[in-house]
């Protein structure tokens, strides 16, 4: 990065963070603070270590702070402390950490970002975050206004979970959370009950929480939509599944004509070994549709820094930017979490790397200098894409 593009850059997040709207954690003394400032080196420097205290002593010092020294990035811990200053960790004296989770598109299975367009991958992490919220909600029961859902300025989503009975959760209790939602190591023998009725027993699916209720909803309306089929149609839909021959078929289309309440209950004896097999599969259908494909490290370190709400992220110039519940389906990363400070004028740049551009009403661009948006222009020059030109 040229000087002329990183004093650019360095002097206008300062003007954004004169009027910027920041999401102070709770507890803003307990926490370290973090960023990393605009450099001449080639690399990367991380400030941290930093209290409340270091940095003017209230949450208004914050927004000062930010303004006067104008980051790339800027950062709080997950953890709060009794000396969040300390220099080293064990001095720190730690009382507890928010639950925090971080969706990123290049960690996304089946996403793969040399071929992607940015805003694919976006929506990709979308869809990500929607998986995840619903697990949250439902199967661990949060109310939205315990969950805070931010775009990261990046390739992703963060959510913090602000609930103080679990901050005391150690790292282990944390990555069995991880694996419960990534459906990591998921028997699904655990999902069978085996319960008695009239001197015998039978198996059935566990229908009152988790992975059980997930997988028997998923079955309810697979075999509702059976019933619509002609015979036909349903024997070719069911053979399509591995260890599903005409035979097994005709056995689960015979119970679910005959006794359509037992599959309703969870009971995988029903339609014979046929059936389970069909349990079987639809089990991996739901785990690959509804695991929330987290990055684990995030959730687990209770020692984390993560990105402010309300700052700037220094790879693209967006607002890592808090989403109400009810916005997050419209929610476009590219438009609603483009800065105002940096609408209205446009600014000369040198491209050096063309091509295609999802930002702005711009598809691709061209190499050399180009008059652009000033948003679109932070986002190149932040990318690498393009250094600073004279006016």
């Amino acid at each position: 990065m040229e000087d002329r593009t990183r004093n650019y850059l360095r002097g206008r997040f300062g003007d954004y963070y004169a009027d910027a709207d920041l999401s102070v954690p709770p507890a803003p003394d307990a926490r370290e603070w973090g960023h990393i400032p605009y450099t001449e080196s080639a690399g990367t420097t991380m400030v941290r270590h930093r209290s409340l205290l270091d940095m003017g002593g209230d949450a208004q010092s914050i927004r000062e702070f930010l303004e006067r020294e104008s980051p790339r990035h800027a950062y709080f811990s997950a953890a709060r402390y009794d000396d969040p200053g300390a220099r080293q960790m064990p001095e720190k004296g730690w009382r507890g950490a928010d639950l925090v989770f971080d969706l990123d598109a290049d960690h996304l299975p089946g996403v793969d970002e040399t071929e992607a367009s940015y805003a694919e991958m976006l929506d990709a992490c979308k869809d990500a975050l929607q998986r995840l919220l619903d697990l949250l909600r439902e199967d661990f029961g949060f109310d939205d206004d315990e969950l805070l859902i931010v775009f990261s300025g990046g390739r992703g989503y963060h959510v913090h979970v602000r609930n103080d009975a679990l901050l005391e959760l150690d790292s282990e209790a944390r990555r069995e959370i991880v694996d419960y939602l990534r459906a990591v190591d998921l028997d699904r023998d655990d999902l069978i009950r085996t319960v008695s009725y009239d001197g015998t027993t039978r198996r059935e699916l566990k229908t009152s929480g988790g992975w059980g209720r997930r997988v028997h909803r998923e079955l309810v309306e697979f075999v509702a939509d059976l019933r619509e089929q002609s015979r036909e149609d349903a024997m070719d839909r069911l053979t399509a599944f591995d260890g599903i021959g005409d035979g097994r078929a005709g056995t689960i289309l015979d119970a679910v004509e005959r006794n359509p309440e037992a599959i309703r209950e969870g009971n995988v004896e029903a339609g014979g070994p046929g059936l389970r097999k069909l349990v079987e599969a639809l089990s991996a259908q739901v785990v690959g549709n509804e695991t929330a494909p987290i990055d684990e490290p995030v959730t687990t370190d209770v020692r984390r820094l993560i990105r402010l709400p309300g700052t700037l992220h220094g790879g693209t110039g967006f607002v890592v930017k808090p989403i109400a519940p009810a916005d997050l389906d419209a929610f476009d990363p590219l438009e609603d979490a483009v800065a105002d400070r940096f609408r209205g004028q446009r600014i000369m740049v040198n491209v050096t790397e063309p091509g295609p551009i999802d930002v702005g009403a711009e598809t691709a661009m061209d190499p050399g200098p180009q008059s652009v948006e000033e948003y679109v222009g932070v986002f190149l020059m932040a990318r690498g894409r393009a250094e600073k030109a004279a006016e």
